[in-house]
């Protein structure tokens, strides 16, 4: 039987027992309570500092790169979207004739230009803006749509002309426009495409008198410089120095309250011309009213002071309007009266007498047996028209242009003929002819003169009466008035003077002066030309002018055909200078091709002579002397 046992004791807490000391029988050992200490906080603040060391450290290293290694990079990269800078064009200087009367100048215009990174969809907000702008400013600049959206899809240049010089009204068509945009922008309806459409104030050069004097002024290119004539030849005195001007925009609009940077442009100069606008006027219409009733290529006509060498005239036939060149015929550009080289004729037969008198071989009454025909060389030479064997003087020779007398009076300069030729030669250069007549004009020609070693067996018989050598109007007038200026050639000269910005007037250089031949020599000659116009044997009766002494000679040559470089046709010319006796205005004329009617000097440009001559006389209040003619006689 088992024995009874006995219940559980209740344990009752009571003292630890200390560590060590001895367990009793059947306890289990109890073990004394643990502390909780906190970790060091020493590593993990070193850990943050150094995270947010290496942060600032990372911020420092940008800033020093953005605001000192790199901040003239970014700078720029601002200011391109910030500042834009436009060129301030300087305005041309105007053109004008000796009394100030404008014969080129300027007028408000505006370059219409634009910046492209406008036209972009980030700018724009529209996604294409370069074709929408165009689409709407084609009609108004007359452009091309295709080619205007062109330009405006290139925002890498931030610049670029949609059209230059246009007139304030274009610009007000697109300004309107433009505002109109901008409302419905600030209203939320819409976007402004052509806010990145700007106006540059520019000038337009305006010809007043439309073509008058066009060959001598020229006209400026669409680029703005000058294309031709003395445009051209002073174009940098003209054109001044262009300004500049950069400024903040926003949205296409400047920032008034950035301050801007300004470059003022310098006006350019004005050029005063040695031209008088009314004596010019009445060569032009003369020259071109004969031209179109001979049906000729072209003509011109010189006038010169004689006592200055100025030219006060210069006109061509055909001309053209340098306000539309689009409308002129490419042979009417230019200046034929300076770029043409033909052969002068008869005219050219006053410096073989010239020659002849200086040398002292013969007198203004030596006595020329003239035949009919006369065997030089490998030819015959005649004169204009049969006769019989004439029995003239040397004023006679020349009153009734022969060709034959001229050659037998030149022969008597030299022993020989490789001897007369330098001496002739000689005299012609002293004139002035082969070489360029010191105009320094563009383009012009020094006409063709051969050295006398180099002239063929027929030249050394054609040079003396005007054949065999090449001559421009200028040259030809200037032998003239060397002749009237008593044998002292001056240079001629268009320019008197340039006047600048400041106001002040520096005239042009003095012409220089070369004396051909001597005073008597040159009296002389004046009284054989004299008997061309005043006698009635005479070829230029047609330019007699009543009350005045006019001295002067007709020309007809054979014209060499620039297309085929044959000859075939005539030119026909006429020059002379007026009174005779106290010599004062030259006026030489020249006819290319005439084909309807007559086409001899005296007939066809005679009579334009007399009519430029007479309102040259009238214009410049030069009175008649009142004296006689010396009336030298044709035959012996």
């Amino acid at each position: 039987m088992t024995p009874p046992q006995e219940p559980p004791r209740r344990r009752v807490p009571g003292p630890a027992s200390p560590r060590g000391a001895a367990r009793g029988p059947g306890r289990r050992p109890v073990r004394a309570p643990q502390q909780i200490r906190l970790a060091s906080h020493r590593p993990r603040l070193r850990l943050v500092s150094l995270g947010l060391t290496l942060v600032l450290l990372t911020f420092v290293v940008r800033l020093l790169q953005v605001q000192a290694v790199d901040a003239g990079a970014y700078a720029a990269k601002g200011d391109v979207n910030r500042y834009v800078t436009h060129t301030l064009a300087a305005e041309r200087g105007s053109i004008t004739d000796r009394t100030g009367v404008a014969l080129a100048t300027t007028v408000d215009a505006y370059d219409i230009t634009a910046d492209p990174l406008l036209f972009t969809p980030e700018q724009s907000k529209v996604r294409d803006a370069p074709k929408q702008a165009a689409a709407l400013l084609a009609p108004i600049l007359d452009k091309d749509e295709k080619e205007l959206a062109e330009k405006l899809a290139r925002p890498e240049t931030r610049y670029t002309v949609l059209a230059r010089r246009q007139s304030p009204q274009i610009w007000k068509q697109i300004s309107d426009l433009k505002r109109a945009f901008e409302e419905k922008k600030s209203a939320g309806t819409g976007h402004n495409v052509l806010a990145g459409v700007f106006q540059e104030p520019h000038s337009k050069r305006v010809y007043p008198n439309k073509d008058l004097a066009a060959g001598v002024l020229g006209f400026v290119n669409s680029e703005g410089r000058g294309g031709g004539g003395l445009e051209g030849q002073y174009d940098r005195k003209l054109a001044g120095t262009n300004g500049k001007i950069t400024y903040a925009q926003s949205g296409g609009r400047q920032v008034p309250t950035v301050g801007t940077q300004e470059q003022p442009a310098v006006p350019g100069s004005d050029v005063e011309l040695t031209l008088d606008r009314d004596i010019q006027w009445a060569a032009q219409k003369a020259i071109s009213r004969q031209v179109q009733e001979s049906a000729a290529d072209r003509g011109y006509v010189i006038v010169q002071d004689t006592r200055t060498g100025e030219i006060l005239a210069m006109a061509n036939a055909p001309g053209f309007d340098p306000n539309d060149l689009s409308a002129a015929g490419g042979r009417s550009l230019g200046n034929a009266a300076l770029q043409d080289a033909y052969e002068p004729g008869s005219t050219s037969k006053v410096m073989s007498m010239a020659a002849v008198l200086e040398e002292a071989v013969a007198s203004s009454g030596t006595h020329v047996v003239v035949p009919n025909r006369l065997h030089r060389a490998d030819r015959l030479f005649a004169d204009d028209i049969d006769h019989p064997t004439w029995q003239l003087t040397l004023n006679g020779v020349l009153a009734k242009s022969s060709n034959i007398g001229t050659i037998l009076a030149v022969e008597q300069l030299g022993k020989t003929r490789k001897e007369t030729n330098r001496v002739l030669d000689s005299y012609l250069r002293k004139f002035g002819i082969g070489r360029e007549s010191g105009l320094g004009f563009p383009g012009e020609t020094p006409g063709i003169l051969a050295r006398p070693g180099d002239w063929s067996a027929s030249q050394q018989y054609t040079i003396p009466f005007g054949q065999g050598l090449s001559v421009n109007a200028v040259q030809a007038a200037s032998v003239y008035s060397t002749i009237a200026n008593g044998g002292k050639r001056i240079a001629p000269t268009l320019v008197r003077g340039t006047r600048g910005p400041d106001g002040r007037f520096t005239p042009a250089a003095a012409p220089e002066t070369t004396r051909v031949v001597s005073k008597d020599t040159a009296t002389s000659v004046t009284h054989m030309l004299e008997s061309v116009v005043d006698d009635e044997e005479g070829t230029g009766t047609r330019a007699r002018i009543p009350g005045y002494r006019v001295a002067g000679k007709t020309g007809t040559s054979n014209r060499v055909d620039p297309d085929t470089g044959r000859y075939r046709g005539y030119t026909a010319s006429f020059a002379g200078f007026a009174p005779a006796d106290k010599p004062r205005i030259t006026v030489y004329c020249a006819v290319q091709n005439p084909t309807r009617g007559a086409y001899y000097g005296g007939q066809v440009c005679g009579p334009v002579f007399k009519r430029v001559m007479e309102f040259a006389l009238k214009s410049l209040q030069v009175a008649p002397t009142g004296e006689k003619p010396a009336r030298l006689p044709v035959t012996f």
